[in-house]
């Protein structure tokens, strides 16, 4: 499908996510991920402030607000939680956290997995969506994903390194 794929290679698509535990027969799965140039300890923190706010576009998805440039004094997630807010108001559901490991929720008729793979002083942020409707839609939505997940990966990656700089 076009659009299903950004920075995974074939073997991160090939592993189990916690959201597959969910969406037994997806029809749509998109994968994203980044290398992040931080251990997955200084990554977690950034990782489930998705909880405040999409840090994709934010004209877009959070209704011009921006995203938090700090990180907030937050509880760990916790599963039944929001899983995340836009312009301010909660949306989703967190279904389960593995606090430094995964992070997954569901929203608007998709789920997704944020895991944090090590790799000595780095960590592969990855992220998969499954959806288990919508399948004469799912092309149009696995690009728009594309692009807004490509920019909140980026937006978190950066924001984590330069906390570590």
């Amino acid at each position: 499908m076009i659009g299903d794929r950004w920075g995974v290679t074939d073997a991160e698509v090939a592993r189990r996510f916690p959201c597959d535990d969910v969406v037994a027969a997806p029809v749509l799965e998109a994968w994203r991920g980044t290398t992040v140039e931080v251990t997955p300890d200084r990554l977690w923190p950034w990782v489930s402030q998705i909880r405040l706010a999409p840090y994709s576009y934010d004209l877009i998805d959070n209704r011009g607000r921006r995203s938090p440039r700090r990180l907030a004094d937050l509880p760990p997630p916790a599963a039944g939680e929001p899983f995340t807010a836009s312009g301010g108001r909660p949306l989703g559901r967190i279904v389960s956290v593995d606090p430094g490991v995964q992070l997954t929720g569901r929203i608007m008729g998709a789920v997704l997995s944020y895991v944090l793979v090590p790799q000595g002083e780095s960590t592969r942020l990855l992220l998969k969506v499954v959806a288990a409707r919508g399948r004469w839609i799912a092309p149009f939505a696995s690009v728009g994903d594309l692009v807004m997940a490509r920019r909140q990966l980026l937006n978190l990656k950066r924001l984590a390194e330069r906390e570590t700089a």
